[in-house]
């Protein structure tokens, strides 16, 4: 190793310069400022490995070599052009896995979404060319397809939640059950949300129970709402009871509350359109439902049971919704015409069409066990050399919908661990990502479409046989 300041700079000397690397007609083809942004940072590198001594002129020759620097280029480049947001195969029966993008997009939302790509109509109204809301239409669709009085879209659930009560019961008291006071992914905490959105929490009742008076008891002159948050990721069993939304209006209702103008709001978290019995999710809370039980105002997502983009819909009494736009809060968490776009193409399939058939999550989720099991059957006789077996499988309908049922499913069973598991996410030309149980490789066919069969199984041999 290099201990003097002639051993360095010999060392040094030998390293190509960034005009001889940019030269080299083997590297032509790659983007001129990619190249030598790449090239001058491998260059600092090996410099640095030579002036703390671990590199010197014997360890820096085979490196800068014309033949060795071209290939380390080459991958250098690649790896920065890599896509982050890319396509990949979701064969870990998760219908709705947040780490991959939960709900995947109808065939009719993603065109919307390349339509509306260029110049598109958000804030103007086609006909007069005046100034207009920019949900109008959405909104519209939502409250023919739930019966709510109003509707606003804003980014994401937890921005619905957090606009619902900054502008419906800021400076205001909030009740709200303990066994309710959930925390999600991302280290989203109900509590902190009210505290944010400026109104005081009181929680009442225990973990597992909490009535009727508890929530009478503790209301005062003060309290503005009462707060239902569906516990979404987890579930207590056993000796439990919670009031339910109809329970709290009737409450609500009474000539006493009346008078204070109570609110009774319903955090649904995923909300499911659909009125169709689909098999797992029978307990799930239906967003008509919960209008129509009397919640003042509920919010849900709309990329998880809905099928659509990722979005948060708040849903209710239109004076308050209007409340809700009017907040400042609003601009900030508002959602872009893209998102709009694919909203409203799912939200056509749910009034005009088969959204069973047309919305891949319902249609994942709807499948039946005959179904499945075929298309477990003609992938493993794809995968015949690899060893491939067809195995009973659960899969989950995921992103905290029903999260204790798991939905019967099958699977391809393919020799291997971890490292098997590992291949399959780094393959190309799309990433694969499976389950790994009992020492098996699990490619569940719940998550699969029919369609990519063929396509799946060589990304999946190339990955094992031949891996990078």
């Amino acid at each position: 190793m290099p201990t003097t300041d002639s051993q360095r700079s010999r060392a040094l000397r030998l390293l190509p310069s960034v005009d001889q690397i940019v030269r080299d007609e083997r590297l032509a083809t790659l983007p001129r400022l990619l190249l030598v942004r790449e090239a001058r940072a491998w260059l600092d590198e090996l410099r640095a490995q030579v002036t703390s001594g671990a590199l010197d002129a014997a360890g820096i020759t085979p490196l800068a070599r014309p033949d060795a620097y071209v290939s380390s280029l080459r991958l250098r480049c690649a790896a920065a052009q890599r896509v982050r947001h890319q396509r990949v195969v979701n064969a870990t029966g998760i219908v709705l896995h947040t780490g991959i993008g939960r709900a995947p997009l109808a065939r009719a939302a993603v065109a919307a979404i390349v339509q509306a790509a260029g110049y598109a109509i958000v804030e103007v109204d086609p006909d007069s060319g005046e100034r207009d809301q920019r949900e109008v239409a959405v909104a519209k669709l939502v409250c023919d397809l739930t019966g709510a009085g109003g509707a606003l879209v804003v980014n994401n659930n937890a921005a619905a939640t957090t606009l619902m009560l900054a502008a419906l019961c800021a400076e205001r008291e909030v009740v709200i059950s303990r066994g309710e006071l959930v925390e999600i992914g991302g280290g989203f905490r109900v509590p902190d949300v009210m505290r944010r959105a400026g109104c005081t929490m009181v929680e009442v009742g225990t973990t597992n129970r909490t009535h009727d008076r508890d929530f009478l008891a503790a209301t005062s002159e003060r309290t503005v709402a009462w707060l239902k948050v569906h516990p979404s990721n987890f579930r207590i069993e056993g000796f439990t009871g919670v009031p339910s939304v109809a329970e709290l209006v009737r409450l609500a209702a009474t000539p006493e509350h009346a008078a204070k103008g109570l609110l009774v709001l319903d955090d649904l978290g995923s909300g499911l359109l659909v009125d169709a019995a689909i098999a797992g999710l029978e307990d799930e809370p239906r967003v008509r439902d919960s209008l129509q039980a009397g919640a003042h105002v509920t919010c849900f997502s709309g990329d998880k049971l809905l099928g659509g983009p990722q979005c948060g819909i708040l849903v209710g009494r239109e004076d308050l919704i209007a409340r809700c736009r009017a907040h400042p809060l609003y601009r900030a968490l508002r959602c872009d015409k893209l998102t709009l776009a694919a909203l409203e193409a799912t939200l056509f399939l749910y009034r005009d069409g088969e959204p069973l058939r047309t919305v891949p999550t319902l249609r994942m989720l709807s499948a039946l066990p005959a179904e499945l099991r075929a298309r477990s059957e003609q992938l493993a006789g794809l995968l015949q050399d690899l060893g491939a077996e067809v195995t009973a499988s659960d899969s989950f309908a995921g992103a905290g919908a029903n999260p204790a049922r798991s939905l019967p499913s099958f699977a391809v069973a393919l020799r291997g661990g971890d490292a098997h598991s590992q291949r399959l996410r780094a393959a190309r030309p799309h990433a694969v990502f499976a389950r790994v149980a009992d020492g098996r490789v699990l490619l569940d066919a719940r998550t699969l479409l029919e369609e990519d069969l063929t396509a799946l199984a060589d990304t999946v041999r190339n990955a094992l046989q031949h891996p990078v």
